[in-house]
């Protein structure tokens, strides 16, 4: 028995949306690197139709100053702003919710992924012989530029979630990820659902799809997390998601009389 939707949940490729990418980044106190990563993706999209969604969480330094100040030169940006610090998943969907596009594109707002990396997702993602119910593509990092505990930490956590979870994502913390919005609007939403977005791609019935990205280092900025921090939460996370999983349900064919 097919774990599939029937075609009538697969995704419209024939669109003429004025706008065929919005690019989504939560920014937390990233003063220093908000206007490089801005420029950097107005760069990577030229001759593209797009919108940029910068969505500030409640920042306390001047994150959203620099934000607007760019809003008259780069006519694509659009700026989103908590007026309390809710975390980096309520960001997303904030600016996932807002968004224009049918597809989306997401990155972390510290500027470790690279823009450059966006066209070839999104190309991938939208190819002519794409699988019907593909829904994302994500990124994998290659030569991760972050700390050794770090990676290690991201390592073991990547290996047990993928074991219980059967979602094959090696790097399911990668931000940068290219998806259908519909996709995503179908996902339950809570804290951390960043974190396993192909998981619940997959529990709904999608494909997903991973190539590899670059990484570079922090240049701006410290990280909003801990690797404790990061575990006492995965665990919870983890188990909440494979309930999710356990409990679904799908048919095999759907028929519109």
């Amino acid at each position: 028995m097919s774990n599939t939707p029937a075609s009538i949940f697969a995704f419209d490729r024939s669109s003429d949306d004025a706008i065929e990418l919005s690019v989504v980044a939560p920014m937390y106190n990233e003063e220093g690197g908000a206007e490089i990563l801005v420029r950097e993706i107005a760069e990577a999209l030229a001759g593209r139709s797009f919108e940029i969604i910068m969505v500030d969480d409640a920042s306390t330094d001047g994150t959203r100053a620099v934000l607007k100040s760019l809003k008259d030169e780069i006519p694509q940006l659009r700026v989103l702003c908590h007026a309390k610090n809710s975390g980096q998943s309520r960001a997303v969907r904030t600016g996932i919710l807002a968004a224009k596009a049918p597809i989306i594109a997401t990155l972390d707002g510290d500027g470790q992924n690279v823009p450059g990396d966006i066209p070839k997702l999104f190309d991938i993602l939208t190819r002519p012989d794409a699988p019907q119910l593909l829904a994302m593509v994500g990124g994998e990092r290659q030569k991760r530029q972050d700390s050794a505990a770090k990676k290690r930490a991201s390592k073991y956590a990547n290996q047990i979630r993928k074991w219980v979870l059967k979602d094959e994502a090696n790097d399911t913390g990668c931000g940068l990820k290219v998806f259908w919005r519909q996709a995503f609007l179908r996902l339950p939403y809570f804290d951390h659902l960043h974190r396993y977005i192909p998981a619940l791609m997959v529990r709904e019935g999608f494909l997903t799809e991973f190539v590899s990205v670059a990484h570079r280092p922090r240049e701006h900025g410290q990280s909003k997390y801990t690797n404790f921090g990061r575990a006492a939460v995965a665990v919870r996370d983890l188990f909440g998601v494979s309930w999710l999983i356990a409990r679904s349900r799908h048919p095999h064919e759907i028929e519109e009389l």
